[in-house]
């Protein structure tokens, strides 16, 4: 922008004025094609240690991405979720396929721990963690589900104190005008003779 504009009313009051873009955050399908695109870099250039791990993150995410409207806008345990297959698992796996196979596999790095020790590490977390939040989703799920049951049983009752029209006879209760005692034994209209 030039300085005469600027002395005259233009410039940086505008610039400032507009609002940042926020970038959008990402699909669930963007979500499960990253993490698949790490499966894909670990198969066949990874130990199977490695790809096993990779694995076991991959399917939580498959499992939990359509899942994370669950958590609530701004949640943390969602924001792990979508940086633990955007971010965390990439970073992780793409330093450790950097570094030649035998050093990553056989030197010893840092507190008597090589490279393949320190990636299997960390996604032991990484997998653990998300384990987490997918069963705190699928809690939840489940208490929405019983306290939905009783919701019901408290508006209609259970199915045993319903009476149905067109309710068999012997379901469960004696035929309307029977006590109940002294039936013949012979087979209902629904079992074979």
């Amino acid at each position: 922008m030039s300085w005469w504009r600027r002395l005259f009313g233009g410039g940086r009051a505008e610039e400032e004025a507009r609002p940042a873009l926020i970038p959008a955050p990402p699909t669930t399908e963007q979500i499960v094609t990253s993490v698949d695109a790490v499966l894909a870099r670990t198969s066949g250039k990874a130990p199977a240690a490695v790809t096993a791990r990779v694995r076991r993150v991959a399917e939580t995410v498959h499992e939990m991405a359509p899942r994370l409207d669950r958590l609530g806008a701004g949640s943390q345990q969602a924001h792990t979720v979508v940086a633990t297959a955007t971010s965390y698992l990439p970073e992780a796996v793409d330093a450790y396929l950097r570094l030649p196979r035998d050093f990553a596999d056989r030197r010893v790095v840092d507190r008597g721990k090589t490279s393949l020790m320190i990636l299997c590490d960390q996604l032991d977390l990484l997998g653990a963690t998300i384990d987490k939040i997918s069963d705190a989703v699928s809690r939840a799920d489940a208490v929405a589900l019983v306290a939905h049951g009783r919701f019901l049983e408290e508006k209609f009752g259970t199915p045993s104190t319903l009476n149905l029209p067109g309710s068999l006879p012997g379901a469960g209760s004696p035929a309307p005008g029977t006590s109940g005692q002294g039936q013949a034994s012979g087979p209902t209209p629904l079992e074979a003779p």
